[in-house]
């Protein structure tokens, strides 16, 4: 699946329809993150994840009753729990009236995605909400993202209680686009040790059949992700790898006088260039090399199906990551 780089905060429109296009092609999810879920993401993409956050823009109804899975944020690797500023200067008009214009503004010149969800301040109006958005969305998934911090375990415990079905996990390595340094540099701990934490609290309490668990932050190579499965993720997120391959035919369009970049923020000079078929077709050709490469890792241990690499199949060649996933040191 895509990570969650939304439109108008992140992405400029043709970017991310170019995501969405690749990813139904590949036969994976496209999540809309932060930005606004337009209805023509729904269209063009073939499993669609929204965001539900405590912005004035966050999909409303109508949207949330035809999605694939509904997203609560709480927070992202790169920002933890905080909430997020965007500057007027890096949103246009088209932007603008998909946000909603001026009833997304906290004041001038700038647009507010509060932290947390405003209104919801007990485990049982969580609980609440899970319930709610399961019946808007007709029985779709409901998960919770959050950052990964020191209180995971209890994170987990609440999520658990309010009757999730997934939890996203979001590392210290999850970027984004305007964060803070500090927040970005210094706050969250590693996807890794997220996940095994993660992954023995599920086990050692007999909730790991409960709930799906979905990583995020420094994924990029299917080296990664077939670690990730073996440590016990059932799905990962990516995002600056997709990012990479959706402008890959097309990077010398800006390069070498302006970064890649500038093809796809939303406050990017060079988007008119971005051509979003061939930007769908980079992405999706990316998706096909990583399912391939996967499948020839799990055949290179001896196994007929990715599902079947665990643990055991791992070992590690530092001490450090010996401790830290439980797996032998060589």
């Amino acid at each position: 699946m895509t990570s969650a780089m939304g439109y108008g905060v992140a992405l400029n429109k043709p970017f991310a329809r170019a995501i969405a296009k690749g990813t139904a092609l590949a036969g994976t999810a496209f999540n809309t993150g932060q930005g606004p879920a337009l209805r023509e993401f729904r269209e063009l993409a073939h499993r669609l994840v929204v965001q539900y956050h405590g912005a004035a823009w966050r999909p409303p109804d109508e949207i949330l009753s035809v999605v694939d899975m509904i997203e609560i944020r709480y927070g992202q690797g790169a920002n933890a729990g905080c909430g997020t500023a965007i500057s007027g200067d890096s949103v246009n008009p088209e932007i603008a009236e998909d946000m909603g214009g001026s009833q997304s503004q906290t004041k001038p010149g700038e647009f507010y995605i509060p932290a947390g969800i405003p209104g919801i301040h007990t485990n049982d109006e969580l609980k609440q909400l899970v319930k709610d958005l399961r019946e808007i969305s007709r029985g779709a998934p409901i998960a919770i993202k959050m950052a990964a911090g020191n209180d995971l375990e209890a994170d987990l415990a609440l999520a658990l209680q309010a009757d999730a079905d997934v939890v996203i996990l979001d590392g210290a390595q999850g970027g984004t686009f305007s964060s803070p340094a500090i927040l970005v540099d210094d706050f969250g701990i590693p996807t890794l040790a997220a996940l095994c934490r993660a992954v023995r609290f599920l086990r050692e309490n007999g909730l790991r059949d409960r709930v799906d668990l979905v990583i995020s932050g420094g994924i990029r190579t299917p080296g990664d992700m077939l670690k990730a499965l073996a440590l016990g993720a059932d799905a990962m997120y990516i995002g600056t790898a997709a990012l990479f391959a959706t402008m890959h035919a097309q990077i010398t369009k800006a390069v070498p006088f302006d970064p890649p970049t500038q093809l796809a923020w939303a406050t990017g000079q060079l988007y008119p260039l971005f051509n979003e078929d061939e930007g769908a077709g980079s992405l999706a050709n990316f998706f096909t090399s990583c399912s391939e490469e996967l499948k020839m890792g799990a055949r290179a241990l001896g196994k007929t199906s990715i599902h079947d690499v665990c643990a055991e199949d791992l070992v590690a060649w530092d001490p450090e990551v010996a401790r830290i996933t439980g797996v032998p040191l060589t």
